[in-house]
C-alpha cells in the first residue's frame, strides 16, 4: 500500500481509501501487454549495480524502516532475508505494455519501494539483513490472460532475473549465512522455484531458516525437501496463507486441495478462530500508524479468514479479497515470528 500524507483532508482520505483499497476489487484503466516472442531472451542484469537492489544492507532503503519511527541497523544481524516483491507492474500507464516491466523506471521503482518494500519487506528487518532485487517482473495480466505461452515466457524471464540476483548474492554477500526466503504474490511464484533450485544442495542445503510464501496457494507437498511449519519455532520449513473476509467461499474451480494454510497469529495449522486480541499490530495506508487488534484469523479450508477491519472509510471496503493486506494485517506478528525463527535456528546450531 502507499503511504498517505497527513496533511490531506478527510475527503481526500476517503478518496484515497476508495482508490487504493478498491484495487482489491477492481482496477482502473489497464493497458494490456503486447505480444512476446516464444523463447525470447532478455539481456542478463548486472546485480553488482546497487540501483538494481530495492533493498540492500549497503544502503538506507525502505526495508530498513520501522513503523515505530526508527530504522534498523543490520550490523549485528547474523542471518539474511531474500525478499521477492509482488507485482507492481499492473498496466496502469501507457508505457506498461511489454510483458516484462523495466527495472530503470523511476515511477515503477518508487511504487515498489513505497509499497511492497516498505510495507512488506520491512517486516523481516529484525530477523536478518534484507536483500530485495529489482527484477523485470511479469505484467499482472499473466494471471488472467488466455495467452499462456506469453504468460509463461514472461514469468520465466522474471524468474531468470531473480535467479541471477540470488546467484550474485550467494557469490558476494552470503558468506555461509542462513537465509529467510520471503515473498508475496508473484514473488511467491518465483520463491518456489528458487527453493527447489538452490536449497536442495550445497551451499544452501540446511541453510534455510524458513520460507514465508504468502499470497499464493502452496500445497503441503509442494516440496520434497520442505514441510509446512507446524509451530512458531520450527525452522527449515515454510508458511503460507491467502486472506479473505470471514464467510468467503473460494469458488470450487479454484480449489486445489491439500493447500497449506498457516495462521499468522499462532503459526499453527489448526482451524480454530484466533481472536483479534492476539494481533499485536496491523498496517493500513499510513506506515507509521500501527492498528492493534484490527483483525482476527481463522483457517478455513484453503484460505485464511479475517474479520472486516474497522477504520476511517472502511464502509467503502466492499471487496472480500484481502490479498494486498496478507502481510499488512499481521505485520507485527510476522516481524516477531521471523525474528524468533532466526533466533531458534542459531540455538539449534549450538546443540
Amino acid at each position: 500500500m502507499i503511504r498517505i500524507n497527513h496533511s490531506n483532508t478527510e475527503s481526500q482520505k476517503s478518496t484515497f481509501i476508495l482508490c487504493v483499497l478498491g484495487v482489491l476489487l477492481t482496477s482502473c484503466v489497464t493497458y494490456r501487454p503486447e505480444g512476446i516472442k516464444t523463447g525470447e531472451q532478455l539481456t542478463p542484469l548486472d546485480y553488482s549495480q546497487m540501483e538494481l537492489w530495492a533493498a540492500h544492507p549497503a544502503k538506507l532503503d525502505k526495508a530498513d524502516l520501522m513503523p515505530e519511527g526508527d530504522t534498523v541497523l543490520c550490523e549485528d544481524l547474523k542471518a539474511d532475508v531474500f525478499f521477492i516483491h509482488p507485482t507492481t507492474y499492473t498496466g496502469t500507464k501507457r508505457w506498461q505494455k511489454p510483458w516484462n516491466g523495466p527495472v530503470d523506471n523511476a515511477w515503477l521503482n518508487a511504487k515498489t519501494d513505497n509499497g511492497s518494500i516498505q510495507f512488506q519487506a520491512s517486516a523481516f528487518n529484525h530477523a536478518g539483513r534484507v536483500f530485495a532485487p529489482r527484477y523485470r517482473q511479469a505484467h499482472i495480466e499473466v494471471y488472467y490472460t488466455r495467452d499462456s505461452i506469453s504468460a509463461y515466457s514472461a514469468l520465466d524471464a522474471a524468474y531468470e532475473d531473480v535467479r541471477n540476483a540470488f546467484n550474485y548474492y550467494l557469490s558476494h554477500e552470503n558468506h555461509g549465512r542462513p537465509v529467510i526466503i520471503a515473498a508475496h504474490s508473484q514473488g511467491t511464484n518465483h520463491a518456489v522455484r528458487l527453493l527447489n533450485e538452490f536449497f536442495t544442495r550445497p551451499p544452501m542445503e540446511g541453510k534455510l531458516i524458513a520460507a514465508y510464501l504468502i499470497g499464493m496457494p502452496i500445497k503441503n507437498d509442494q516440496f520434497k525437501h520442505l514441510l509446512p511449519c507446524k509451530d512458531s519455532s520450527q525452522t527449515n520449513c515454510f508458511v503460507s496463507w491467502r486472506t479473505f473476509q470471514k464467510g468467503y467461499e473460494l469458488p470450487q474451480a479454484l480449489c486445489l486441495g491439500n493447500v497449506c494454510v498457516t495462521n499468522p497469529l499462532t503459526w499453527d495449522v489448526m482451524p480454530l478462530q484466533q481472536p483479534k486480541e492476539l494481533n499485536q499490530g496491523s498496517l493500513l495506508w499510513d506506515f507509521h500508524q500501527i492498528h492493534p487488534q484490527l483483525v482476527d484469523a481463522q483457517i478455513y479450508k484453503e484460505i485464511l479468514w479475517a474479520s472486516k477491519p474497522r477504520f476511517f472509510g472502511s464502509l467503502f471496503l466492499t471487496t472480500r479479497n484481502y490479498h494486498v493486506a496478507d502481510i499488512n494485517f499481521y505485520y507485527l506478528s510476522v516481524r516477531e515470528n521471523a525474528e524468533h525463527r532466526s533466533r531458534m535456528y542459531f540455538q539449534k546450531q549450538k546443540k
